[in-house]
Protein backbone atom coordinates (compact mmCIF):
# COMPACT_ATOMS: atom_id res chain seq x y z
CA UNK A 1 0.00 0.00 0.00
CA UNK A 2 3.06 2.25 -0.16
CA UNK A 3 5.01 3.70 -2.45
CA UNK A 4 8.72 4.01 -2.52
CA UNK A 5 9.56 7.95 -2.97
CA UNK A 6 12.99 9.30 -3.23
CA UNK A 7 14.25 12.29 -1.57
CA UNK A 8 15.15 15.49 -3.72
CA UNK A 9 19.07 15.02 -2.58
CA UNK A 10 20.82 13.67 -0.81
CA UNK A 11 21.79 15.05 2.36
CA UNK A 12 23.94 14.26 5.48
CA UNK A 13 21.82 14.35 8.78
CA UNK A 14 24.57 16.71 10.43
CA UNK A 15 22.21 19.51 10.24
CA UNK A 16 19.19 18.06 11.76
CA UNK A 17 17.39 17.72 15.03
CA UNK A 18 15.28 14.63 15.46
CA UNK A 19 12.26 15.14 17.49
CA UNK A 20 10.93 11.60 19.15
CA UNK A 21 7.47 12.42 20.66
CA UNK A 22 6.68 9.32 22.24
CA UNK A 23 3.84 7.75 24.90
CA UNK A 24 4.93 8.51 28.46
CA UNK A 25 4.33 5.05 28.73
CA UNK A 26 7.47 4.16 26.46
CA UNK A 27 10.36 4.98 28.41
CA UNK A 28 13.14 7.47 27.36
CA UNK A 29 15.43 5.59 25.26
CA UNK A 30 18.77 6.89 26.01
CA UNK A 31 20.94 3.91 24.12
CA UNK A 32 18.83 3.78 20.76
CA UNK A 33 18.93 8.07 20.63
CA UNK A 34 22.79 7.85 21.05
CA UNK A 35 22.85 4.85 18.32
CA UNK A 36 21.04 7.58 16.17
CA UNK A 37 23.92 10.63 16.83
CA UNK A 38 26.26 8.20 16.31
CA UNK A 39 25.08 6.53 13.00
CA UNK A 40 24.89 10.15 11.68
CA UNK A 41 27.43 12.64 13.08
CA UNK A 42 26.01 15.74 13.80
CA UNK A 43 22.72 14.64 14.00
CA UNK A 44 20.50 15.97 17.39
CA UNK A 45 18.11 13.78 19.15
CA UNK A 46 15.57 15.30 21.41
CA UNK A 47 12.98 12.88 23.22
CA UNK A 48 9.80 14.15 25.28
CA UNK A 49 7.10 12.21 26.61
CA UNK A 50 3.65 12.65 25.96
CA UNK A 51 0.75 11.99 27.75
CA UNK A 52 -1.81 9.80 25.85
CA UNK A 53 -4.37 12.81 25.52
CA UNK A 54 -6.06 14.22 22.42
CA UNK A 55 -5.91 16.68 21.37
CA UNK A 56 -1.97 16.14 22.16
CA UNK A 57 -0.66 18.28 24.29
CA UNK A 58 1.89 21.34 22.88
CA UNK A 59 5.43 20.51 22.17
CA UNK A 60 8.41 21.86 24.21
CA UNK A 61 8.13 25.29 22.18
CA UNK A 62 11.74 25.99 21.97
CA UNK A 63 12.35 22.34 20.94
CA UNK A 64 9.65 21.76 18.55
CA UNK A 65 10.99 24.87 16.52
CA UNK A 66 14.63 23.54 16.20
CA UNK A 67 13.33 20.29 14.59
CA UNK A 68 13.58 19.00 11.27
CA UNK A 69 12.80 15.68 11.32
CA UNK A 70 9.13 13.99 13.90
CA UNK A 71 8.49 10.93 15.44
CA UNK A 72 5.43 10.93 16.71
CA UNK A 73 2.26 8.82 17.33
CA UNK A 74 0.08 12.35 17.48
CA UNK A 75 -1.10 14.95 15.15
CA UNK A 76 0.58 18.32 16.04
CA UNK A 77 -0.22 21.99 14.11
CA UNK A 78 2.20 22.99 11.68
CA UNK A 79 2.91 26.10 13.19
CA UNK A 80 4.21 24.17 16.16
CA UNK A 81 7.06 22.60 13.65
CA UNK A 82 8.16 25.30 10.79
CA UNK A 83 11.17 23.87 9.75
CA UNK A 84 10.07 19.83 10.06
CA UNK A 85 11.07 18.26 6.70
CA UNK A 86 10.10 14.64 6.95
CA UNK A 87 7.30 12.72 9.53
CA UNK A 88 8.02 9.66 10.69
CA UNK A 89 4.77 7.97 12.24
CA UNK A 90 4.63 5.49 15.10
CA UNK A 91 0.74 4.15 13.60
CA UNK A 92 0.01 2.13 10.37
CA UNK A 93 -2.47 5.21 9.66
CA UNK A 94 -2.59 8.79 9.27
CA UNK A 95 -6.47 9.69 9.80
CA UNK A 96 -5.39 12.06 12.03
CA UNK A 97 -3.23 13.95 9.82
CA UNK A 98 -5.34 14.43 6.94
CA UNK A 99 -6.63 17.67 8.07
CA UNK A 100 -3.00 19.20 8.98
CA UNK A 101 -1.01 21.83 7.11
CA UNK A 102 2.07 20.32 7.71
CA UNK A 103 0.22 16.92 5.71
CA UNK A 104 -0.70 19.26 2.90
CA UNK A 105 2.89 20.41 2.34
CA UNK A 106 4.20 18.52 -0.86
CA UNK A 107 7.75 19.26 0.52
CA UNK A 108 7.45 17.52 3.46
CA UNK A 109 7.47 13.35 3.69
CA UNK A 110 5.30 11.60 5.96
CA UNK A 111 6.15 7.73 6.29
CA UNK A 112 3.79 5.11 8.63
CA UNK A 113 5.07 2.74 10.52
CA UNK A 114 3.19 0.16 8.34
CA UNK A 115 4.37 -3.61 8.84
CA UNK A 116 5.65 -2.98 12.31
CA UNK A 117 1.97 -3.85 13.85
CA UNK A 118 0.80 -6.95 11.18
CA UNK A 119 2.02 -9.97 13.01
CA UNK A 120 0.33 -9.19 16.41
CA UNK A 121 -2.93 -7.79 14.89
CA UNK A 122 -2.98 -10.62 12.57
CA UNK A 123 -2.66 -12.86 15.18
CA UNK A 124 -5.40 -11.03 17.14
CA UNK A 125 -7.75 -11.91 14.34
CA UNK A 126 -7.25 -15.19 14.15
CA UNK A 127 -7.13 -16.26 17.55
CA UNK A 128 -11.07 -14.48 18.08
CA UNK A 129 -12.15 -16.55 14.92
CA UNK A 130 -10.80 -19.63 16.36
CA UNK A 131 -12.23 -18.64 19.75
CA UNK A 132 -15.48 -18.05 18.05
CA UNK A 133 -15.52 -20.52 15.98
CA UNK A 134 -14.22 -23.52 18.82
CA UNK A 135 -16.83 -21.54 20.89
CA UNK A 136 -13.97 -21.32 23.62
CA UNK A 137 -15.59 -18.51 26.11
CA UNK A 138 -18.64 -20.80 26.25
CA UNK A 139 -16.20 -23.55 28.14
CA UNK A 140 -14.45 -20.89 29.97
CA UNK A 141 -17.74 -19.33 31.52
CA UNK A 142 -18.38 -23.00 32.25
CA UNK A 143 -14.99 -23.39 34.24
CA UNK A 144 -15.61 -20.30 36.18
CA UNK A 145 -18.50 -22.13 37.77
CA UNK A 146 -16.24 -25.20 39.31
CA UNK A 147 -18.23 -27.41 36.83
CA UNK A 148 -17.29 -29.16 33.34
CA UNK A 149 -19.49 -31.18 30.81
CA UNK A 150 -19.34 -31.02 27.06
CA UNK A 151 -21.67 -28.09 25.83
CA UNK A 152 -23.34 -30.02 22.54
CA UNK A 153 -24.99 -28.29 19.77
CA UNK A 154 -22.44 -25.14 20.27
CA UNK A 155 -21.85 -25.75 16.20
CA UNK A 156 -18.35 -25.78 16.56
CA UNK A 157 -16.52 -25.48 12.84
CA UNK A 158 -13.14 -25.79 11.69
CA UNK A 159 -11.50 -23.57 8.95
CA UNK A 160 -10.35 -25.38 5.69
CA UNK A 161 -12.45 -24.88 3.03
CA UNK A 162 -13.89 -21.92 4.82
CA UNK A 163 -13.26 -18.28 2.72
CA UNK A 164 -11.78 -15.12 4.19
CA UNK A 165 -12.42 -11.69 2.56
CA UNK A 166 -9.74 -8.91 3.29
CA UNK A 167 -10.85 -5.36 3.17
CA UNK A 168 -7.85 -3.43 2.55
CA UNK A 169 -4.86 -5.98 1.76
CA UNK A 170 -2.20 -4.07 3.68
CA UNK A 171 0.70 -5.50 5.71
CA UNK A 172 -2.02 -6.59 8.52
CA UNK A 173 -4.30 -8.19 5.62
CA UNK A 174 -1.46 -9.99 4.16
CA UNK A 175 -0.41 -12.02 7.62
CA UNK A 176 -3.87 -12.42 8.01
CA UNK A 177 -3.81 -13.69 4.66
CA UNK A 178 -1.05 -16.22 5.14
CA UNK A 179 -2.09 -17.28 8.99
CA UNK A 180 -5.66 -18.19 7.23
CA UNK A 181 -4.45 -19.70 4.53
CA UNK A 182 -2.27 -21.98 6.67
CA UNK A 183 -6.05 -22.63 8.29
CA UNK A 184 -6.71 -24.13 5.12
CA UNK A 185 -9.13 -21.20 4.07
CA UNK A 186 -9.55 -19.72 0.87
CA UNK A 187 -8.20 -15.74 0.71
CA UNK A 188 -10.11 -13.05 -1.62
CA UNK A 189 -8.83 -9.84 -1.00
CA UNK A 190 -10.10 -6.14 -1.83
CA UNK A 191 -7.79 -3.09 -2.86
CA UNK A 192 -8.59 0.22 -3.86
CA UNK A 193 -6.65 0.35 -7.08
CA UNK A 194 -6.59 -2.85 -9.42
CA UNK A 195 -4.15 -5.44 -8.84
CA UNK A 196 -4.06 -6.76 -12.61
CA UNK A 197 -0.23 -8.26 -12.37
CA UNK A 198 2.09 -10.15 -10.32
CA UNK A 199 4.01 -6.89 -9.67
CA UNK A 200 1.67 -4.60 -9.00
CA UNK A 201 0.63 -7.12 -6.19
CA UNK A 202 3.67 -6.60 -4.56
CA UNK A 203 4.14 -4.77 -1.39
CA UNK A 204 7.11 -2.48 -0.76
CA UNK A 205 6.13 -1.91 2.89
CA UNK A 206 8.14 -2.55 5.77
CA UNK A 207 7.57 -6.79 6.27
CA UNK A 208 8.93 -9.02 9.54
CA UNK A 209 10.81 -11.79 7.47
CA UNK A 210 8.74 -14.57 7.05
CA UNK A 211 5.29 -13.29 7.39
CA UNK A 212 2.83 -11.55 5.43
CA UNK A 213 2.37 -11.79 1.78
CA UNK A 214 4.77 -9.98 0.32
CA UNK A 215 4.54 -11.04 -3.44
CA UNK A 216 0.72 -10.91 -2.96
CA UNK A 217 0.33 -14.74 -4.28
CA UNK A 218 -2.11 -16.03 -1.32
CA UNK A 219 -5.26 -14.44 -2.73
CA UNK A 220 -7.47 -16.52 -5.22
CA UNK A 221 -9.19 -13.46 -6.41
CA UNK A 222 -8.49 -10.02 -6.44
CA UNK A 223 -11.49 -6.90 -6.12
CA UNK A 224 -11.35 -3.50 -6.62
CA UNK A 225 -12.62 0.07 -6.93
CA UNK A 226 -13.62 2.82 -4.76
CA UNK A 227 -17.33 2.93 -5.09
CA UNK A 228 -19.73 1.26 -2.81
CA UNK A 229 -21.26 -0.44 -5.19
CA UNK A 230 -17.99 -2.27 -5.91
CA UNK A 231 -17.47 -3.30 -2.22
CA UNK A 232 -20.94 -4.70 -2.24
CA UNK A 233 -19.37 -6.93 -4.62
CA UNK A 234 -16.71 -7.95 -2.99
CA UNK A 235 -19.40 -8.37 0.70
CA UNK A 236 -21.37 -10.79 -2.04
CA UNK A 237 -18.71 -13.36 -2.36
CA UNK A 238 -19.90 -15.58 0.92
CA UNK A 239 -17.34 -14.76 2.92
CA UNK A 240 -16.98 -16.80 6.11
CA UNK A 241 -14.96 -14.39 7.43
CA UNK A 242 -14.60 -10.79 6.90
CA UNK A 243 -11.47 -8.70 7.73
CA UNK A 244 -11.68 -4.89 8.07
CA UNK A 245 -7.77 -3.63 7.43
CA UNK A 246 -8.03 -0.55 5.53
CA UNK A 247 -7.18 3.02 6.33
CA UNK A 248 -10.02 5.15 7.43
CA UNK A 249 -10.80 7.97 4.71
CA UNK A 250 -14.06 10.08 3.83
CA UNK A 251 -14.64 7.36 1.40
CA UNK A 252 -13.99 4.41 3.52
CA UNK A 253 -16.14 6.12 6.75
CA UNK A 254 -19.20 3.75 7.67
CA UNK A 255 -18.27 1.49 4.84
CA UNK A 256 -19.82 -1.18 6.38
CA UNK A 257 -23.56 -0.11 7.55
CA UNK A 258 -27.09 -1.78 6.85
CA UNK A 259 -26.64 -2.26 3.35
CA UNK A 260 -23.59 -4.28 3.69
CA UNK A 261 -24.77 -6.08 6.58
CA UNK A 262 -27.60 -7.38 4.88
CA UNK A 263 -25.36 -8.46 1.77
CA UNK A 264 -23.40 -10.43 4.51
CA UNK A 265 -26.66 -12.35 6.23
CA UNK A 266 -27.65 -13.79 2.62
CA UNK A 267 -25.71 -17.01 2.71
CA UNK A 268 -23.52 -17.90 4.98
CA UNK A 269 -23.70 -15.03 8.22
CA UNK A 270 -20.25 -13.44 7.83
CA UNK A 271 -18.32 -13.30 10.77
CA UNK A 272 -16.84 -9.93 11.06
CA UNK A 273 -13.18 -8.87 12.49
CA UNK A 274 -12.51 -4.93 12.68
CA UNK A 275 -8.89 -4.01 13.28
CA UNK A 276 -8.85 -1.24 11.89
CA UNK A 277 -10.43 2.10 12.58
CA UNK A 278 -14.18 2.04 14.63
CA UNK A 279 -15.46 4.36 12.47
CA UNK A 280 -15.60 2.04 9.66
CA UNK A 281 -18.85 0.53 10.67
CA UNK A 282 -22.05 2.02 11.50
CA UNK A 283 -22.59 1.05 15.10
CA UNK A 284 -26.19 1.42 15.16
CA UNK A 285 -25.78 -1.24 12.08
CA UNK A 286 -23.76 -3.15 13.96
CA UNK A 287 -25.74 -3.58 16.55
CA UNK A 288 -28.94 -4.45 14.56
CA UNK A 289 -26.84 -7.28 12.52
CA UNK A 290 -25.77 -8.78 16.33
CA UNK A 291 -29.25 -8.52 17.94
CA UNK A 292 -31.01 -9.85 14.74
CA UNK A 293 -28.81 -12.54 13.75
CA UNK A 294 -27.94 -11.16 10.89
CA UNK A 295 -23.96 -12.04 11.15
CA UNK A 296 -22.65 -14.64 12.73
CA UNK A 297 -20.75 -12.62 15.12
CA UNK A 298 -17.76 -9.77 15.61
CA UNK A 299 -14.73 -9.81 17.05
CA UNK A 300 -13.85 -5.44 17.44
CA UNK A 301 -10.53 -4.03 18.71
CA UNK A 302 -11.77 -0.62 17.51
CA UNK A 303 -15.07 1.07 18.04
CA UNK A 304 -17.25 3.81 17.17
CA UNK A 305 -17.34 5.75 20.08
CA UNK A 306 -14.09 4.84 21.24
CA UNK A 307 -13.71 3.77 24.13
CA UNK A 308 -16.98 2.09 24.55
CA UNK A 309 -18.90 4.41 27.49
CA UNK A 310 -19.25 1.92 30.73
CA UNK A 311 -23.31 0.53 29.82
CA UNK A 312 -23.11 1.01 25.78
CA UNK A 313 -25.11 -1.45 24.59
CA UNK A 314 -22.20 -2.81 22.01
CA UNK A 315 -20.69 -4.37 25.38
CA UNK A 316 -23.69 -6.52 25.95
CA UNK A 317 -24.95 -7.40 22.30
CA UNK A 318 -24.57 -11.57 21.19
CA UNK A 319 -21.41 -12.77 19.74
CA UNK A 320 -19.29 -9.72 19.68
CA UNK A 321 -16.13 -10.04 21.72
CA UNK A 322 -14.20 -6.50 21.84
CA UNK A 323 -11.12 -5.47 23.03
CA UNK A 324 -9.64 -1.53 23.99
CA UNK A 325 -7.49 -0.83 20.92
CA UNK A 326 -5.30 -3.26 21.95
CA UNK A 327 -4.32 -5.81 19.27
CA UNK A 328 -1.41 -4.08 18.44
CA UNK A 329 0.62 -4.77 21.79
CA UNK A 330 4.20 -6.90 21.74
CA UNK A 331 7.38 -6.19 23.23
CA UNK A 332 8.15 -6.57 19.50
CA UNK A 333 7.11 -3.15 18.61
CA UNK A 334 9.16 -1.31 19.63
CA UNK A 335 12.32 -2.88 18.14
CA UNK A 336 10.15 -2.87 15.11
CA UNK A 337 9.86 1.05 15.01
CA UNK A 338 13.25 1.89 15.56
CA UNK A 339 14.32 -0.52 12.84
CA UNK A 340 12.19 1.46 10.30
CA UNK A 341 12.99 4.67 11.73
CA UNK A 342 16.73 3.62 11.26
CA UNK A 343 16.03 2.60 8.03
CA UNK A 344 14.91 5.90 7.04
CA UNK A 345 16.93 8.05 8.35
CA UNK A 346 19.55 6.17 6.29
CA UNK A 347 18.03 6.18 3.15
CA UNK A 348 17.15 10.14 3.81
CA UNK A 349 20.53 10.74 4.25
CA UNK A 350 22.02 8.83 0.86
CA UNK A 351 19.14 10.20 -1.06
CA UNK A 352 17.53 6.61 -1.71
CA UNK A 353 13.87 5.65 -1.91
CA UNK A 354 12.28 5.27 1.73
CA UNK A 355 9.72 2.72 2.99
CA UNK A 356 6.00 3.17 3.74
CA UNK A 357 5.92 6.87 2.24
CA UNK A 358 2.64 7.86 2.32
CA UNK A 359 0.09 8.26 -0.68
CA UNK A 360 -1.43 11.90 -0.17
CA UNK A 361 -3.77 11.69 -2.45
CA UNK A 362 -5.76 8.63 -0.91
CA UNK A 363 -3.99 8.58 2.48
CA UNK A 364 -2.53 5.48 2.68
Amino acid sequence: MSLAAVPKAARPLSNDVLLIAAPAIIPRNEKWMAKLESLHPGLKVRWVSQPNVRPPEPLPEGTSREATILCSLWEYPAEQLPNVRFVQLFSAGANLWVTNDLYKNPDVIFCTANGAHAPQIAEWVIGTWLMHSHHFLDYAAQQKTAHMARIYNLGVHDSPGLRMGILGYGAIGRHCAKLGQALGMQVYAYTRSEKPTPESRKDDSYCVPGTGDPDGTIPTKWFHGASREAVNEFLAQDLDLLVLSLPLTDATRHILGREQFEILSKKKKTFVSNIARGEHIDTDALLEALQQGKIRGAALDVTDPEPLPDGHPLLTAPNVFITPHASFETPALLPRLYEIVEKNLESLSKGEPLINVMNREHHY
